[in-house]
């Protein structure tokens, strides 16, 4: 198994540095033809959402298919991938961030009663108490 820096991924899915997308999508592409899968951290799917939408100005819905085709790819690997499916439902029905789902999805798994936030996105949202 070989694990993706988020960078990996963006040059790949991006190709907008010529020289780094050539040398992503060939190791992509090799691991794939030779069955070898790829690891994507959950930090790495969280910056990925972060950076397509801040640096390249995807919008709630690319992002959201983004994440979507990564988790259904065969080739891919995940810590909890359950967790991220989750997640990325609350980011589709929501108005906050990926990651900010991310997280309350994972303070639920360690049984947290909420979520307590400075984040007015999320204001709301069950599972998330926004601190004033």
């Amino acid at each position: 198994m070989i694990g993706l820096d988020t960078n990996v991924l963006v040059r790949y899915l991006t190709l907008d540095d010529e020289v780094q997308a050539r040398r992503a999508v060939a190791l992509i592409d090799d691991a794939v033809e030779r069955g070898v899968p790829l690891f994507v951290s959950t930090i790495v799917l969280c910056e990925l959402a972060w950076v397509l939408q801040r640096a390249y100005g995807y919008g709630r819905f690319e992002v959201g298919t983004v994440i979507e085709r990564l988790l259904r790819s065969a080739q891919l690997r995940f810590n909890d991938a359950g967790r991220l499916w989750a997640a990325l439902a609350d980011f589709r029905d929501g108005s906050a961030d990926f990651p900010d789902y991310l997280i309350g999805r994972e303070s639920l798994d360690a049984v947290c009663g909420e979520t307590v936030t400075f984040d007015r996105a999320l204001e709301g949202e069950v599972g998330y108490r926004l601190l004033r």
